[in-house]
């Protein structure tokens, strides 16, 4: 029996094998230019609603961003734009496309995540498997906060770390939470709730840093109270 083999001077040269290598390359070329081109769109378009303090096709601002976030900051880094406003940019928009979900959602299903930074520096809390425990000792704000916030309904906790925020989502099923943190804890939580189709809404501290830092609990207030009866205008 005879056995044929084929020969590659044969193949190569083929009018064929030239348009497959010709559509690679078009297809590589197509590839490399999209890959350049929807960052600098998005770029420009958060250029422009950062300037004109306007999201302008903000869902599609929001899939382009995290598909193409590493190039977008080069590009707004390079236009001037610093990483720290960009990603205070991202959570805004976060924020405003999540609205309308997370004010569906029955406060009781709810959760405020606060972090052990807004104590003071002789906090006498406790840690627990479910947090620091506060002692309403007066020392910071947190203590009189947190009671006003479970009058609303919500579940506060005060979280060390992200283990514990995972640890609550097992063990109470949240489906919404409000987030509160400096920019990176917040945007890494937001994309964490993401992942777990749980809707995140974040506050930034407006002081960071490990011990006493600050939110401003109006702008809390503002994210916890939406759609409740507290937040609805009188008639």
């Amino acid at each position: 029996m005879s056995t044929e083999y084929l020969d590659p001077t044969t193949v190569v040269g083929t009018p064929w094998w030239d348009q497959l290598i010709y559509l690679i390359g078009e297809v590589t070329l197509v590839v490399l230019l999209m890959m350049l081109i929807i960052p600098l769109i998005v770029a420009v378009i958060i250029l422009l609603s950062i300037h004109n303090r306007h999201f302008y096709a903000p869902r599609l601002l929001k899939a382009g961003l995290v598909m193409s976030e590493g190039m977008s900051k080069a590009i707004c880094r390079f236009f001037g734009l610093e990483d720290q406003e960009l990603t205070a940019f991202f959570i805004r928009l976060h924020n405003t496309l999540s609205t309308t979900s997370f004010e569906a959602i029955p406060v009781q299903e709810r959760a405020i995540f606060i972090p052990q930074c807004l104590r003071a520096a002789d906090c006498p809390a406790h840690l627990t498997p479910e947090g620091l425990v506060c002692r309403r000792c007066g020392r910071c704000e947190v203590g009189e906060n947190i009671d006003r916030l479970e009058e609303i309904g919500y579940r506060v906790w005060i979280a060390p770390g992200s283990t514990l925020i995972k640890r609550m989502f097992k063990k109470y099923h949240p489906k919404a939470i409000v987030g509160v943190g400096c920019l990176m804890e917040v945007k890494e939580g937001i994309e964490m709730c993401d992942k777990a189709g749980v809707v995140a809404m974040g506050v930034v501290t407006i002081k960071d840093g490990c011990v006493e830092t600050l939110v401003s609990w109006p702008d809390v207030y503002d994210v916890a109270l939406l759609g409740t009866e507290e937040n609805k205008p009188a008639s």
